[in-house]
């Protein structure tokens, strides 16, 4: 049997990130990909490229998890894009209703389209009650900050502090991006789960960051850990995926490109 994997995460309708890469990455990767959809975005090309935000129903969220659940035996879950607090309630209880071996969290604290105020209480309901849920944490230069309460991430030794103290609130293993962000010729992610500190480095890609590239490697680590790999393995792989779909990037009309996973082979 082919392993199987759920991402809960938001739509992206130009395919570039969001549940649209989830799926396209647990393909790349061997694993069958199915998705519950817990919001709509779609870039605004008249204002800016921003992001226009719909949530979807809550009920429709759990029933979409329940039927995702009930066909296919799913230990494995991919947590991207929530949005709301209505929303991070109704994953907290659809994930209370079984056990999972692996839960994947991409830790989106900024939702792009929202006020300051209904984004705050989004970030704060994320913490109290998906991030306890977390077996591995995939948290960007700005979401290490957040989540570790450091005031500034800037060196790969400020990285691995992030990490160790995300660790320590949640639990969870961690893999902390630096990315383009930090300084050096290297994009550096620091893995850490409570025992072995690992960076993982490759040359930079470009300056800019690529559209999609944290939600491919959240389910590029969620593929692997459904495939039995271990944290360290899936990690590892992980970074070789996003480096490859980030070197085959998609150009558009849009001022940012986005990654293209299919260039990958193991």
């Amino acid at each position: 049997m082919i392993p199987v994997a759920l991402t809960i995460a938001g739509s992206e309708a130009t395919g570039g990130a969001g549940a649209q890469a989830d799926l396209k990455t647990f393909q790349q990767l061997g694993t069958f990909g199915t998705a519950a959809l817990t919001c709509i975005v779609s870039f605004d090309p008249k204002n800016g490229w921003g992001h226009r935000f719909v949530p979807v129903d809550p009920q429709v969220i759990a029933d979409q998890i329940e039927a995702t659940t009930a066909l296919h035996d799913i230990d494995t879950v991919k947590i991207g894009m929530l949005g709301t607090p209505a929303t991070i309630d109704t994953v907290a209880h659809a994930l209370a209703a079984q056990t999972w071996r692996n839960v994947v969290l991409d830790p989106v604290l900024i939702c792009k389209g929202q006020e300051p105020g209904a984004a705050l209480d989004t970030d704060n309901a994320l913490r109290e009650q998906i991030l306890p849920l977390a077996t591995f944490v995939t948290p960007n230069h700005f979401e290490s900050m957040a989540l570790s309460g450091m005031d500034a991430i800037e060196s790969v030794e400020d990285l691995r502090e992030a990490a160790r103290r995300i660790h320590e609130i949640s639990g969870a293993v961690v893999l902390a991006k630096g990315g383009v962000v930090l300084p050096g010729e290297d994009a550096v992610d620091v893995f850490f789960d409570g025992e072995q500190t690992v960076e993982l480095r490759s040359p930079k890609v470009g300056e800019e960051r690529v559209s999609g590239a944290g939600c491919t490697l959240a389910a590029a680590v969620t593929a692997e850990l459904a495939k039995g790999a271990t944290p360290l393995e899936a990690a590892r792989t992980a970074k070789a995926v996003v480096d490859s779909a980030i070197a085959h990037r998609q150009g558009g009309h849009a001022p940012f490109d986005a990654v293209y996973q299919g260039a990958y082979r193991a």
